[in-house]
């Protein structure tokens, strides 16, 4: 070969890879800043605490789900996988519930200064929400469930889903509707609980980046006694007890498991853990301001601030993981 063929020779390209769409755990984090802008609303009713700060929290949280629809809406037009692919995706799937989840949080927001727009939202995602669950149940009844994959987020279609849909009812007024969905937040519960139980206690170990959903555990109590009061008023009654214990001891779970968490690295994984504990924070507020025992407002600050920093150092390590532009060549 002479030299001119080896100039005339084509020179190979790289062939990118079409770009994966969003992993739908990125979704968590409009649920962890609706777990704190919740809690920062139980203080601004219970401990006097300026009202903008949950206002503008609020914002914030419909800002980042709605920029979350419109980056997953945007990337997934840019590939070759599909929607329901990803749906169907044994460890992603269940997690997609978190969109409509987060609507109705907002929307039993906006019911305060625009109810009828705030009732429209509301209702709008109980239906996404309740038609997902559906959809959920039938796939995995179908043959489409496997021990290995399952965790922590498997409570998000119903359970969530459930607890979240009977509070937001009853924000807006359908407490009829609120009660239904309560009975299906407790159902659930008790099934997809023993599921999920089975799995972490008798299979193999959950791989790291699915550790962090064993936080998920203690939200259902928490998001149900919420609910509750939501429902039948802030009163101490039987199943209002019955949801403060089973919390405690789901909290005391997780403090037995903080050896296990301070061995992972940090990730996008960790917002599964804002959620649940806001959850818990808030739960205990709520009864804190029920009880009134001695000193019970500066514990009641003590656990605001404390979760509110625990969300907000999650939220600037996450910021740092945004991978940075490469610099231009000169």
């Amino acid at each position: 070969m002479n030299r001119s063929d080896v100039r005339q020779a084509p020179a190979t390209t790289a062939v990118t890879p079409p770009p994966t769409r969003l992993p739908l755990n990125t979704l968590a984090v409009a649920f962890g800043l609706a777990g704190l802008a919740g809690i920062w609303s139980v203080a601004a009713d219970q401990l006097g605490a300026p009202e903008f700060i949950s206002t503008v929290l609020w914002v914030i949280v419909g800002a980042v789900w709605l920029g979350l629809m419109i980056a997953h809406t945007v990337r997934g037009s840019r590939t070759t996988d599909t929607l329901a692919d990803q749906l169907r995706h044994p460890a992603q799937g269940p997690i997609a519930a978190l969109l409509p989840v987060v609507g109705m949080l907002v929307g039993a927001q906006v019911h305060r200064v625009a109810s009828r727009t705030g009732l429209v939202i509301v209702v709008f995602f109980v239906v996404v929400a309740a038609g997902f669950a559906a959809w959920m149940l039938a796939h995995w009844v179908d043959g489409n469930l496997r021990m290995e994959s399952v965790h922590g987020g498997y409570f998000l279609p119903t359970v969530a889903g459930g607890y979240i849909a009977a509070g937001s009812l009853a924000h807006v007024g359908l407490p009829e509707l609120g009660y239904c969905a309560f009975a299906v937040g407790t159902f659930f519960w008790l099934v997809i609980g023993t599921l999920i139980l089975t799995r972490v206690a008798v299979h193999q170990d959950l791989p790291a980046p699915l550790v962090p959903t064993l936080a998920i555990f203690v939200a259902p109590p928490a998001v149900g006694g919420s609910a509750w009061f939501a429902l039948a008023g802030m009163h101490s009654d039987l199943v209002a007890m019955f949801l403060a214990g089973i919390t405690t001891i789901l909290a005391l779970m997780q403090v037995a498991l903080l050896p296990r968490y301070l061995r992972l690295s940090f990730s996008l994984g960790f917002w599964s853990f804002t959620f649940p504990y806001a959850a818990v924070a808030r739960f205990a507020v709520e009864w804190l301001g029920l009880e009134k025992p001695a000193e019970w407002k500066i514990w009641a600050w003590a656990v605001v601030l404390a979760i509110s920093a625990f969300i907000v150092v999650i939220a600037v390590r996450s910021v740092a993981l945004i991978p940075r532009p490469a610099p231009r060549p000169r």
